[in-house]
């Protein structure tokens, strides 16, 4: 089994050239907490004799420290590289090796077992050609067991090898490997997994690990190690499939030279193709095909290449260039699978930044279907997603975008979700496909547009977004604005919070994915206002900055005025007339900012109001003469 070659010694090159041209399989360990997966690997590593001597003797050193087999080599320390995976003697953050045989190469990721880390497992997952679940023998399918399963199967995965690990502390019990066997088999049947291979072994000891064990006369099927080896791995599959070239980089070194590169994900590409360059829908011939020894006669998926087009058109980052004949679809709207990764839960229609392929857009979750139990695989009802949960959603871009459903290409279907202030990855989604309402839908051209009714109106449109806490006068502020402003003879709308709770939102409650559904509304409403060539004054307490920041990108630069009404907390609950500061106090007003839910106040508003030393009017003043430096009223 052990990847070693008398031609390394005679004649290098020749190794070197029967090595190029292996097989690579891409594969993961995944499964419950302390199961055993870095000491498999790490016993993977070592039979097949791809650790120097130095690293040998460095494991065996940091074994008598770290390790928990006593004298023995603790196998898994040769994956487990973070000081606090060795302290804790758990896997935390994902973990690639590279070993080899004489059959095939093979990139292995460990992954965590904790539920903290599935984030990270997923990112493993993304890639691989094959799963390997394993199973402690004395505790059987775990939730654990079943939530990476069922990732498995979302990331596309559809071998599998199911690893009954630790069978040297149940006595080796056949009843004990077919129970746990037909445990897991059942549930995968729900899932779709259909080519699994269950196996006894022990990861520590060795035993049918590269090499049939004495101890199981009654397993009959492959080693571990057979199953890695001969398992089918169809490496062609996507050079069948229409050509998409995501444009990561337009290559510009000198006024003669302007080339589009990208790693191929599907088909191939010659000169003299046809192409559709996507979403504009602009059609060209390729001109070359250029790689690093020079020009090239055809490109296949899985390379990075650069091409040039017969014509000049307007390509950047982020765009597709597709075959001409079976181009990719385009929409904005989508049905999806997602897994939270973050412990903030996820809210309907926060904005967040979904990164597709090579491009980067806003995107929210306008609904979640359903989330799915990873035990039952039940569908049930929900608002939010959780850290962890799974849940079918239907997405929202603020611009089409080329796409393939996951299930076809994982590279145009697959997308993270960042969250817009920290820069975290917050969730991971695979596309099902369009809503038809995004092919269906298109925005009219009108006769009479924002400009002219602004100018029938005699004023520049804008709105006033008053935020602070409750008590801080923010609508005390804002109708002192609306009075100045009518006095003055401009057009106004005023949208107050309790008010617009009256009528438009009255269906909505204060958790905070019901607070983010009010902003998003009132933001809406807002929007067509300013279309309508009105100065409109809202008043919301809004106390997230990532919806508030959602609002301002619906209006045009200069047409949004953040006004941070701010007073001290202590302020706030002395002016408490109408003594829900006291409720909240007493735990009768759940969800209250300032109390049990926060308030992210302004890093940049464009009016600050320090409402506790200064007057209402003064205030009012405040925000007119900032409305004057904007242009926004008559001179």
């Amino acid at each position: 089994m052990a990847h070693v070659s008398d031609l390394i010694a005679s004649d290098i090159g020749e190794y070197l050239r029967q090595h190029q041209h292996k097989g690579l399989l891409r594969f993961i360990t995944c499964g419950s907490v302390d199961d055993g997966k870095s000491t498999l690997i790490g016993r993977l590593l070592y039979d097949s004799k791809m650790l120097f001597e130095d690293q040998l003797a460095a494991v065996e050193a940091d074994s008598k420290k770290w390790g928990t087999q006593g004298g023995d080599i603790d196998f898994a320390l040769l994956v487990d590289g973070l000081a606090a995976e060795r302290e804790q003697g758990i896997t935390i953050d994902v973990a690639y090796r590279f070993f080899s045989t004489d059959r095939r190469k093979f990139i292995v990721a460990d992954t965590p077992g904790h539920e903290q880390y599935t984030r990270n497992m997923v990112t493993g997952a993304s890639t691989a050609d094959l799963a390997i679940i394993l199973v402690d023998a004395r505790k059987g399918v775990l939730t654990q067991t079943r939530r990476h399963s069922y990732l498995v199967s979302l990331l596309g995965i559809r071998q599998a090898v199911l690893a009954v690990n630790k069978m040297d502390l149940v006595d080796w019990d056949p009843a004990a490997f077919a129970a746990i066997e037909a445990d897991y088999r059942a549930f995968a049947a729900q899932l779709g997994l259909q080519q699994i291979t269950a196996i006894p072994i022990s990861g520590l000891k060795g035993d049918n690990i590269t090499s049939r064990s004495a101890r199981t006369p009654w397993y009959a099927g492959p080693t571990l190690m057979e199953v890695l080896e001969t398992c089918d791995v169809d490496d062609t599959r996507l050079q069948d499939d229409p050509m998409r070239l995501p444009v990561q980089w337009v290559n510009r070194p000198n006024l003669d030279f302007r080339g589009y590169c990208g790693l191929l994900a599907s088909g191939r590409v010659r000169p003299g193709d046809r192409v559709r360059v996507l979403p504009s829908g602009r059609e060209s011939t390729v001109q070359r095909v250029v790689a690093l020894d020079g020009d090239q006669r055809e490109a296949v998926a899985g390379q990075s290449v650069t091409i040039t087009l017969a014509d000049e058109l307007d390509i950047s980052r982020g765009d597709v260039i597709a075959a001409a004949d079976a181009p990719c679809q385009v929409a904005d709207q989508f049905e999806c699978h997602l897994v939270w990764m973050d412990d903030e839960a996820m809210l309907p229609g926060r904005p967040y930044l979904l990164k597709i392929g090579t491009r980067t857009v806003n995107a929210s979750v306008l609904e979640i279907k359903h989330k799915v139990n990873v035990n039952t695989l039940e569908h049930t009802a929900a608002k939010t997603l959780a850290l962890n949960e799974i849940g079918v959603c239907t997405l929202s871009l603020d611009r089409p975008v080329p796409f393939e459903p996951y299930a076809v290409n994982r590279d145009l279907g697959g997308f993270i979700l960042i969250d817009r202030l920290s820069n975290h990855t917050v969730a991971a989604g695979m596309l099902h496909f369009a809503l038809r309402r995004a092919h269906n839908i298109h925005l009219q051209p009108v006769a009479v547009d924002k400009a002219a009714r602004a100018a029938l109106l005699g004023q520049k449109p804008a709105v006033l977004w008053f935020t602070g806490l409750s008590g801080a006068g923010k609508s005390t502020i804002a109708n002192a604005v609306t009075k100045k402003l009518y006095a003055l003879g401009h057009h106004t709308y005023q949208l107050d919070g309790d008010n617009v709770r009256h009528g438009l939102n009255r269906d909505l409650g204060f958790t905070d994915a019901d607070r983010v559904e009010n902003i998003r509304r009132v933001a809406e409403v807002a929007r067509l206002m300013v279309d309508a060539g009105l100065i409109v004054i809202t008043s919301f307490i809004s106390p997230f900055r990532s919806e508030r920041e959602m609002a301002r990108r619906l209006f045009e630069p200069g047409e949004f005025l953040e006004v941070y009404v701010d007073v001290p907390l202590a302020v706030a609950e002395q002016r408490d007339v109408k003594g829900l500061y006291a409720k909240a106090r007493r735990g009768q007003l759940p969800n209250f900012t300032g109390i049990d839910s926060p308030y992210e106040p302004p890093e940049a508003a464009e009016v600050h109001l320090p409402a506790a030393g200064i007057s209402v009017d003064e205030a009012a003043e405040r925000v007119i003469e900032r409305l004057r430096v904007a242009g926004v009223l008559r001179a």
